[in-house]
């Protein structure tokens, strides 16, 4: 179970000092650490409109996020709490409250833009708070919306600035949801009730027309319909009497207004219900890439921020397979083994374990990249287990050779086989030893090999055995060498089967290997491509809805956008076909 990651309070992660956006490197190194999938709500709206109190109440805290109490902005650039998450276990809750926007003694709209930049980016669940009721005014104010297309690319090719066409770009944004603080009004239209979602998407209905005035109404409206799909609004009520405000995280719950307290309520268990985990993983390196982008003058590119999280993910997804493999190796294999295919079935074993590793941390290692140096580095590792274990298996050998014929050599050098009939004895001797070398087990695939060395080094010793022997005929003689010759080519022969054995295993464990890894790689791509075309059949439907909405309300060049889109996707999604790459 991965560790959880439990700050006791908020902590600085964006500083904003004169403009400048810095990263803190001990937020970094918290955000490292998280291994559990994350979920990241970021909060932004003007200053002084209760942020930090939602927030707050997110963590389950009473305090935490400064709320401040004048009217100055009180959080500056971006600030994060790490909690366990409280609905979703083994997953972690990020929370990001934002710089006020709009404070009139910082005057930088620049800044603002990028702080609301990056907390689109970051998030995957985006809270847009305000006060009042949906109007003119508070369109004007969510302008940031609009300038998106200015702050953000899709991609990194040249001349390819626009989020047009960008089915990608939308995918990675988060779902986006309106809080309406201190809200009055009551929620119905035509002496009907409406809900609060039902008032937002009356507030984005567009106006008629093509004139200046016109498209200042429609323009961000066209841009939150665009980039956000996925809508939710919440109102609340005032929390408390105007006397009391300065002082509400301090305030007891029957202080409180009755419907606020619910209404929070609500508000929280939406979100941690519905927010769903950050499409993009390694968020300490989303952070630095799209800060380090700004810093720079650029504009941050989602696409080099994916290319570098891949880069990362699957470097950290192969170091994690090679750790599998290694552990699992150390656990089972014991050396020597017996036989090389005892070697090569544990390495196969352990090999499919480390590659299954890999495919479950991996992320877009699209030219399966990645995959393949996985495979060569197993490889590797293969061949030197191989090497390990021919010397293991030698060291081993060549002891019990030392411990089963030591004593014959002492008899050799105190002459007890110099004596007529010594030689025959010696040989005998010799017979009875080499049976109980072949009866110790586990001597590894070096025992034929190094028993045969021995032997060839004792030749001499033998020959001269056999010219002090007075009592053998030289017919005797000549039949014992030719016996000792054909044991020889015996052994040399059995000698070069066994090599040829061993050649024969190893290009069927490459085989082996080749095919699972062919394996491994069509199931994930069948899986990859079953999950683009939901993906896509998302998008579709979204967009359906969305030409619908504006048949509705006659805006008929709209639809024909639309209707543009909705064709281009079915044309990528009939083109989109399983393949499958040869490692």
């Amino acid at each position: 179970m991965a560790p959880e990651i439990d700050l006791p309070g908020p902590l600085s992660l964006i500083d904003n000092t004169k403009g400048q956006l810095v990263v803190n490197p001990e937020a970094l190194k918290i955000l490292s650490a998280i291994t559990q999938p994350v979920v990241v709500v970021a909060i932004v709206g003007l200053y002084r409109t209760g942020k930090s109190y939602l927030m707050n109440k997110l963590a389950g805290k009473k305090n935490g996020f400064s709320l401040g109490s004048t009217v100055r902005s009180h959080t500056k650039g971006i600030w994060m709490w790490c909690v366990p998450h409280p609905k979703k276990p083994e997953h972690t809750l990020v929370l990001l409250d934002t710089e006020g926007l709009g404070d009139i003694e910082k005057g930088d709209n620049e800044n603002d833009s990028w702080i609301f930049a990056l907390a689109i980016l970051l998030s995957s669940t985006f809270v847009y708070n305000s006060m009042g009721t949906i109007n003119q005014q508070a369109m004007d104010q969510l302008h940031y919306v609009t300038e998106l297309t200015d702050r953000i690319k899709a991609n990194s090719s040249p001349g390819n600035n626009s989020v047009e066409d960008s089915a990608d770009f939308v995918s990675f944004f988060p779902a986006f949801v309106w809080t309406l603080r201190d809200f009055t009004l009551e929620l119905e239209v035509d002496g009907e009730p409406i809900t609060a979602d039902d008032y937002l998407e009356l507030s984005l209905k567009l106006r008629k027309g093509t004139d200046k005035k016109s498209k200042s109404f429609n323009d961000p409206r066209l841009c939150i319909r665009k980039f956000f799909p996925n809508r939710k609004c919440f109102i609340f009520d005032c929390p408390a009497q105007k006397k009391y405000l300065a002082r509400l995280e301090q305030l007891k719950e029957e202080e409180l207004n009755p419907d606020f307290i619910e209404q929070v309520a609500e508000f929280c268990s939406y979100i941690l219900s519905h927010s769903n985990v950050k499409t993009l993983s390694g968020l300490e390196s989303l952070v630095l890439t799209y800060v380090n982008a700004i810093s720079s003058g650029d504009l941050p590119c989602m696409e080099n921020a994916v290319l570098a999280l891949a880069q990362i993910e699957n470097s950290a997804a192969v170091e994690k397979a090679i750790a599998h493999y290694e552990q699992q190796m150390g656990q089972k294999v014991q050396l020597p083994t017996e036989t090389l295919q005892e070697l090569l079935d544990l390495h196969r074993d352990s090999e499919r374990e480390a590659i299954e590793v890999f495919m479950k941390n991996s992320f877009k290692d699209v030219d399966q990249t990645f995959q393949r140096k996985l495979g060569a580095q197993l490889e590797v590792r293969r061949d030197d287990f191989c090497k390990q274990n021919s010397k293991a298996s030698s060291d081993c050998c060549m002891a019990l050779l030392q411990d089963i014929f030591g004593p014959l050599e002492e008899d050799v050098k105190q002459g007890t086989f110099s004596q007529p009939g010594g030689y025959r004895l010696f040989i005998q001797k010799q017979q009875e030893l080499k049976k109980k070398y072949y009866q110790v087990p586990r001597k590894g695939i070096q025992a034929e090999e190094v028993l045969k060395k021995y032997l060839e080094s004792k030749e001499d010793v033998a020959d001269a055995l056999l010219q002090t022997d007075q009592s053998l005929s030289e017919k005797e003689k000549a039949i014992e060498v030719e016996h000792i010759k054909a044991e020889s080519a015996e052994a040399a022969k059995k000698m070069l089967e066994e090599i040829q054995k061993k050649n024969e295993q190893m290009m069927e464990q490459k085989e082996k290997s080749y095919q699972e890894h062919v394996k491994q790689l069509t199931e994930k791509m069948e899986r990859d491509r079953a999950q683009l075309m939901a993906e896509q059949e998302k998008t579709l439907a979204l967009k359906l809805q969305e030409q619908e909405r504006l048949l509705k309300e006659g805006f008929k060049n709209e639809s024909q956008r639309i209707q543009k889109e909705i064709q281009d996707i079915q044309m990528r999604s009939k083109s989109q076909q399983p393949v499958c790459h040869i490692l």
